[in-house]
């Protein structure tokens, strides 16, 4: 069965601007006051909240505490306080503008809300990961008095997430101006019935406020060209036109190419009055049963991760140039499409997407009425869920990224009847909004007489998560549906840690009877060698490999792209973040990641593990990852120990050698040429740190960008010191603030919020944000070397 969808996909440009005469979006991050109590008295407008913490959004009170196991969220829920908080922001606005219709639009707030203006109540949100908005209008004060806005945030009742969830406004907050006659949208669709290089049809429907308007809609390329204009009367406050356009750019992960285009309202004396402004990609694609998925008319295997919302050392607080930094280094191993597991995420991220080329499987829940925790969204779920989904379709539909929707991960209705209503029902909630995209949902049971959401017959997509030797079986249980490995692997690992891998994989723990691994290590970290994983997983490359081979898996999504905090599988306490990262949490790549890299892209990748920091009497186990090559040949001090080379079942060359003290160097051959070569050498005594800093690549020209400055231990001749960690403390000057540092060590329970951080396997990472971007930032990092200086 052959599914084929087309549509044009765009996206808001969300910064501080202003839409033509009218429309004004302010940034309201800044001058906030904040206090973790909890008292209605907060909310009254002459309220003095002068000794409460100034902050700016977006912000996250969990993550400046010291993980610690007394919190009730449990290391499952990052070992991490909730609580309940209060936030203030006082405000003035001019005289003029009180002809104009005021919004505040909230990122989202984790988790439940309630909002005041100048002491009015304006309602409660409840779902922790949604965007919204509240109009102010009739309640705001112009000119001379000021307004108080007050909100309530409500974390209190835990557990209630199977990872860390943040607490407080971690997303961006934005004033909005608009005039009486605006544009909705939330109620603007845009889709292409038409896509090919040669023409490609745009369909544009909107609804407005206000009477007796006219609207044009145009076209641009990324010079600014105006390719087509439209215009439109608008009719019963409703706009619906199509525009034409030949020899267009197709959108791509590997041509990320965006058109803008401009919807303008004006009324009947020809004034503008609203403005929005979108950027257009244009694609389309196609699901079969058989041959798995295509991308603009090309066989495209999906090569994805599944990744959290929160941000490592910035814990849920969204930042756009720290997660542009996580998408990069995705992207740079090969990943096309990321899954966000398993709940909306910032839209800010989904722009991202849009710019870099990756496609978003956007997920909705990870629960429906049937709990995982005892507090999560199944106390919410009969009022609110289907709102809730409508909200998220409608904030979403209009991204580019976006190419599935997902109702659910691994939902407990699978196993009952109550799965067919619930999955009908909101399938079709999702279609009548966006009928151009696949519905899915993330299913564990393999068998079609088991699966109550599959029995639905309303999924568009089946996607499966771990099981690879049921993946055979799908086609004659689910037949006639395209499939997908929705979730795969929980390999585990930390970065930098080597121990004689085992024969066959390893699972910690062994079984669903076992809650923790029974004999791991006592530092409570994991080999990077790809041969650990918890009982349901299994190795990389072993989930790779089954996927690889299978044309009519349309592709991959890996659990995970990068560690994250909370769910520290497989141990208890002190342990509070994942090892299921390619990457750890402070963004450094795992050995694996090259595996990656090598089966994903055609860089020229060889990358050798471990390390060359042995005893004499050790017998080391060398893996290397490589591709383009027909073998690789492994030489220490100079002699040969053997080619080796990777096969359809193994994705890694292999030695068993003694340690030596010296160099082992990896010399990769193509047609017997020497292609590549990479060398490992015995690092002597600690004498220097070497620094570098990140921020051009992952800016975003936001005044929130981050500088990731990246330590590292080195011997006198350059090599990294792997087994002799020191203590760092990064210190700023008045023109900047470390936000954060970490290390990637999951057991590392100093908070994540100071300065000062011990390395780990030869490592650290601050996080850096300049006041004035304008002006040079001075860092210091003080160590028992000395100290080192950096210019920002």
């Amino acid at each position: 069965m052959l599914k084929k969808y087309l549509l044009s996909i765009l996206f808001v440009v969300v910064q501080q601007m202003t839409y033509g005469q009218s429309r004004e979006i302010v940034n309201f991050n800044q001058g906030w006051q904040f206090i973790l109590e909890d008292d209605l008295s907060f909310r009254n407008y002459a309220y003095n909240d002068k000794n409460w913490k100034s902050i700016a959004l977006p912000h996250d009170w969990s993550i400046g505490f010291d993980f610690d196991e007394k919190y009730p969220a449990g290391n499952a829920g990052g070992a991490l306080p909730g609580g309940i908080g209060w936030y203030r922001k006082t405000f003035d606005l001019p005289t003029l503008d009180s002809n104009k219709q005021f919004f505040i639009q909230f990122g989202g707030i984790y988790r439940y809300s309630e909002l005041w203006i100048n002491g009015i109540y304006l309602g409660k949100n409840i779902n922790g990961y949604l965007s919204f908005e509240k109009e102010l209008t009739k309640h705001l004060n112009f000119g001379t008095k000021t307004n108080v806005i007050a909100v309530r945030v409500d974390n209190s009742l835990q557990p209630n997430s199977r990872w860390y969830s943040g607490s407080g406004i971690y997303r961006d907050v934005k004033l909005e101006k608009r005039s009486t006659s605006y544009l909705l949208k939330n109620e603007t669709v845009i889709t292409t019935p038409q896509v090919n290089t040669k023409e490609s049809i745009v369909n544009i429907s909107a609804k407005t406020a206000g009477k007796d308007l006219l609207a044009k809609v145009e076209i641009l390329d990324v010079k600014g060209k105006v390719l087509a204009t439209k215009e439109k009367n608008v009719v019963n406050n409703s706009i619906q036109t199509s525009i034409k356009l030949s020899d267009i750019n197709l959108w791509s992960p590997n041509n990320p190419y965006l058109y803008k285009l401009k919807i303008s309202l004006f009324n009947n004396k020809k004034v503008i009055v609203d403005e929005l402004n979108y950027n257009v990609g244009l694609r389309e694609f196609e699901f079969d049963d058989k041959f798995g998925f295509t991308l603009n008319g090309i066989s495209t295997k999906i090569l994805g991760v599944c990744l959290h919302h929160d941000l490592g050392a910035l814990g849920a607080a969204f930042n756009k140039s720290a997660a542009k930094r996580q998408l990069i280094i995705m992207k740079e191993m090969g990943v096309n499409a990321i899954r966000t597991a398993h709940n909306p995420p910032a839209e800010e991220l989904l722009d991202l997407c849009d710019e870099l080329g990756l496609l978003v499987y956007n997920e909705a829940y990870d629960m429906w009425k049937k709990r995982k925790n005892k507090f999560d969204y199944n106390i919410d779920f009969d009022e609110h869920h289907i709102s809730d989904l409508e909200n998220f379709i409608k904030r979403d539909r209009n991204k580019t990224s976006v190419f599935m929707w997902s109702i659910g991960n691994e939902i407990r209705e699978q196993f009952d009847s109550t799965g067919i209503k619930l999955t009908q029902n909101m399938s079709r909630t999702v279609k009548a909004l966006d009928p151009t995209r696949p519905v899915t949902s993330a299913l564990t049971e393999t068998e079609y007489v088991k699966n109550f959401i599959a029995q639905a017959e309303a999924l568009d997509v089946l996607g499966f998560n771990y099981k690879y030797f049921d993946y055979d079986k799908l086609k004659t249980q689910f037949k006639n549906t395209p499939l997908l490995a929705a979730e795969t692997t929980s390999a585990l690992q930390t970065r930098g840690v080597y121990q004689t891998p085992h024969d066959t994989i390893q699972y910690w723990p062994a079984s669903s009877k076992d809650k923790y691994v029974v004999n791991g290590n006592s530092d409570y970290t994991v080999t990077a060698y790809d041969n650990v994983s918890a009982y349901w997983g299994t190795s990389h490359e072993r989930a790779w490999i089954e996927v690889k081979k299978r044309d009519f898996l349309s592709g991959i999504f890996v659990w995970s792209g990068i560690d994250f905090l909370g769910e520290p599988v497989p141990y208890a306490y002190p342990a509070r973040s994942s090892y299921y990262g390619i990457v750890d949490l402070a963004g450094l790549p795992k050995d694996v990641y090259y595996m990656y890299q090598s089966e994903w892209t055609n860089k020229e990748v060889l990358h050798v593990l471990p390390h060359w920091n042995w005893k004499k009497g050790d017998t080391i186990d060398v893996w290397c990852y490589y591709n383009n090559a027909d073998y690789v040949e492994l030489f220490l001090n100079g002699k040969s120990l053997g080619k080796s080379t990777k096969t359809a079942d193994v994705l890694h060359a292999s030695w068993k050698i003694p340690f030596e003290s010296g160099e082992i160097k990896v010399v990769k051959y193509r047609n017997g040429k020497e292609i590549q070569q990479v060398v490992r050498k015995t690092a002597g005594s600690l004498s220097d740190i070497q620094v570098e800093v990140e921020h051009e690549k992952y800016a975003t020209g936001d005044a929130t960008d981050l500088y990731f400055v990246t330590v590292s231990l080195k011997d006198d001749k350059g090599n990294l010191v792997t087994e002799d960690d020191i203590k760092l403390e990064f210190h700023a000057d008045e023109n900047c603030d470390v936000i954060g540092t970490d290390n990637g060590y999951q057991a590392d329970l100093n908070s994540l919020s100071k300065s000062k951080r011990k390395t780990f396997k030869g490592y650290a990472v601050g996080y850096v944000m300049k006041k004035d971007i304008n002006k040079v930032g001075n860092l210091i990092i003080k160590t028992k070397l000395g100290t080192k200086e950096i210019r920002l």
